[in-house]
């Protein structure tokens, strides 16, 4: 344990700069106040749960869609540029979809869309670019513990961001004199989180462009072909195993809204409590790591996220849905960095950029799928079977990983 906060103690200025923008993302848009209140937000302007699953879709179809082209643009004109160039675009992306409250009633619904993609765009840029920009500064001995760290502070903030989100319309809703059923109690609170993501952009434009650090540990290796079969089926793993956590992310707020009757703040307190013991799941990581492997790490951590989604999808009582919901949070936190660190280090640095961008396309692919069939197949059948469906392809997920990487394959020889 002394050995692992010293690494983490000995980040270099950068490396520290650069885990503000998890934190803030976590903080706001992604386990925070966006994500507790956005779709509360599109509820409350009279859209039902097809508009909202196709809003969730239209910008993880953005991030899927542009995945290859932000490796090629990081490529380009560096992963830290590409990276500032994103958080600036997730900023308008997220801060745009809700002034179309003042829009003509005819354009309210497209400019929501077409905005709110603008956020999956920046996203892809930033989340392709930040593992490759990652892996180029770091030493193999550092960059579990960075990868750590930054899976931790996202949930830590994201905690601070639903307790807030969960009680900001109430403060707002009495300041503006209206009731929480108008959207004027969700609106300011949304604009804060996307204004907060500019302190983010400031953090990254201080970095410096990425000078591969080497071990002597690491030996050097030739140019590789590109591991064609390795990144499909990554990407193929990414899309079964994230379909579940897609599922229950897009649709738990309003899931625990119309099905159980749950404030937004009770809603928040979930979100935040999951976050919260996701922080110790994620750190302890790289001493798992150590002791069974990432592979190991992530094939349990898929098969419990398809066991915690099962329970999540049956659960009778909100109590018991929230719980799981919970135990979710902390599962994949435990699994994420293993999955950062595994995907990146099974292929060659040249090829660090393309497989970043197919594990990103595969949680762009999954979630737009889910978001969009999802808010359809709720309509039409309830929300449970859309869970339950979630969980099993989580399960396929899990036996493709194990039967695919359960041996030595010819791509990873050397």
């Amino acid at each position: 344990m002394f050995e692992y906060w010293q690494r983490i103690r000995a980040f270099r200025r950068d490396i520290r700069l650069f885990l503000i923008t998890p934190a803030l993302i976590g903080l706001t848009v992604f386990g925070g106040i966006y994500t507790v209140l956005f779709n509360l937000y599109l509820v409350r302007l009279g859209y039902g749960p097809e508009f909202v699953g196709l809003v969730n879709a239209s910008s993880q179809f953005a991030l899927a869609l542009f995945a290859l082209p932000a490796s090629v643009v990081g490529a380009r004109v560096g992963a830290r540029k590409a990276m500032v160039a994103g958080l600036s675009l997730a900023v308008l992306g997220n801060g745009l979809p809700i002034l179309a409250e003042f829009a003509p009633g005819a354009w309210r619904a497209g400019w929501i869309l077409v905005t709110y993609v603008t956020g999956g765009l920046g996203l892809a840029l930033y989340f392709v670019n930040s593992s490759p920009w990652v892996m180029s500064v770091t030493t193999p001995q550092e960059r579990g513990h960075v990868f750590s760290v930054q899976a931790a502070l996202w949930p830590l903030a994201g905690f601070v961001g639903s307790l807030v989100g969960g009680v900001m319309p109430t403060l707002f809703a009495q300041a503006l004199g209206v009731s929480l059923d108008s959207p004027a109690a969700y609106r300011y609170p949304l604009l804060i989180a996307a204004g907060l993501l500019t302190i983010g952009v400031g953090a990254l434009w201080m970095t410096q462009e990425a000078a591969i650090v080497v071990s002597r540990d690491e030996p050097a290796r030739p140019p590789l072909a590109a591991p064609v079969g390795v990144l499909l089926v990554m990407g193929l793993v990414g899309i079964l195993r994230g379909s579940g956590e897609g599922a229950a992310r897009t649709f738990f707020n309003v899931y625990m809204d119309a099905e159980f009757g749950v404030s937004a703040a009770r809603i928040g307190g979930f979100l935040a409590i999951g976050q919260l013991l996701s922080v110790p799941a994620a750190l302890v990581t790289p001493l798992f790591a150590t002791r069974w492997g990432n592979d190991r790490i992530i094939l349990a951590g898929t098969v419990g996220l398809a066991l915690v989604l099962g329970a999540f999808a049956l659960a009778a009582q909100w109590l018991a849905a929230g719980a799981a919901f919970m135990a979710m949070l902390v599962v994949i936190s435990i699994a994420r960095p293993a999955y950062m660190v595994y995907s990146q280090e099974i292929v060659a640095p040249q090829w660090h950029g393309a497989m970043s961008a197919a594990t990103t396309m595969a949680i762009g692919i999954s979630w737009s799928i889910m978001a969009l069939g999802g808010g359809y197949l709720i309509v039409r059948l309830g929300y449970r079977p859309l869970f339950l469906t979630g969980a099993l392809l989580t399960a396929l997920g899990a036996l493709i990983f194990w039967r695919y990487f359960g041996a030595t394959r010819g791509e990873l020889a050397g």
